[in-house]
């Protein structure tokens, strides 16, 4: 009796060792569907697009730990700093997670990419902070007399004075402004990584902004508006990239230099603490997980010679 051969049931193709633009396209869309943040997709496609381009530039023979290795030695030709570039290759290790999860890529070559090192960080790169009379001459450059320049001042003022992340403040609507406690707030503040903040709003902040929506006219929706060349309002909101040109005009219109939004972010920082800001509330400002993620915004470590509780008032 002729017996025919078989084959398991369920046997599952097997897994590449490299990867076609299909593939890599499948898993990028796997990886960022993973993710809840907006800033965190941005970031991940960013690293996942530049990668692709470079693993297709040329014929490579498989996607392993060897390959990657040198894309990590390509990063670092570039000179991009080691925050920068471990960004990048944690965007890589996730692409061949997902590519292994779904069957595209062997798991051992998968944990090969995983086990590649970052790049060490010597030493803290700081960034830029203005001083309280530069930030001031910052957020009053935009003219009051025109819609637009009423506008830029209102972004401007939320920045140095609530030190919100620029796609926090395109996002920013006017249910999100109340009345709390006395006392104006942005309230339930969608940040990074999903975590809901509430952010006090001072008053000289909240007059920029009433100037701004009583001349654009709006009263529901986004609280930031696109305005054409003619003054007028149009679209129902802002991209991150609009506000990008409104700190880099006016940085450069009154001689910054290299100002970004971040680095607005950073100085509200430093001025709260110079104030005599406590760093936790500091911290609940910016929205911070970690204590030590705010101390690097303001620039500063622990001092141990002369430290803060050498003399608090209970010395004998």
């Amino acid at each position: 009796m002729r017996r025919k051969a078989t084959r398991k049931s369920g046997n599952l193709r097997r897994s590449k060792t490299k990867l076609g633009l299909p593939d890599l396209d499948h898993s990028k869309s796997a990886v960022l569907n993973s993710l809840r943040s907006p800033e965190s997709k941005r970031g991940y496609r960013h690293a996942i697009d530049e990668f692709i381009q470079w693993y297709c530039s040329e014929p490579r023979l498989s996607f392993n730990k060897v390959v990657v290795t040198r894309y990590r030695i390509y990063l670092e030709d570039r000179r991009l700093a080691p925050g920068t570039i471990n960004g990048r290759l944690a965007a890589v290790r996730r692409l061949a997670y997902e590519a292994a999860d779904a069957g595209l890529l062997s798991p051992e070559l998968a944990a090969s990419i995983r086990r590649v090192k970052g790049v060490r960080k010597l030493g803290v790169r700081l960034g830029n902070w203005l001083t309280a009379e530069e930030a001031r001459r910052f957020w009053q450059a935009p003219s009051p007399d025109t819609i637009k320049g009423r506008r830029d001042r209102a972004i401007l003022a939320i920045l140095l004075g609530c030190g919100l992340r620029r796609r926090e403040l395109a996002d920013l609507e006017f249910t999100h402004l109340q009345r709390h406690d006395e006392h104006w707030a942005i309230v339930d503040l969608i940040g990074k990584g999903g975590h809901i903040r509430t952010v006090p709003v001072p008053d000289w902040v909240k007059a920029a902004v009433d100037l701004w929506v009583v001349a654009a006219g709006i009263s529901a929706g986004r609280l930031f508006r696109c305005v054409c060349r003619a003054g007028k309002c149009w679209g129902v909101g802002v991209t991150e990239r609009v506000v990008w040109h409104v700190v880099k005009d006016y940085a450069k219109k009154i001689g910054l230099g290299q100002v970004a939004p971040h680095d607005l972010r950073r100085s509200c920082a430093k001025l709260c603490h110079t104030a005599g800001g406590e760093l936790k509330q500091i911290q609940f400002l910016l929205g911070h997980v970690s204590v030590q993620t705010t101390e690097r915004y303001l620039g500063c470590k622990q001092r141990i010679n002369g430290p803060v509780n050498d003399r608090i008032g209970i010395e004998p």
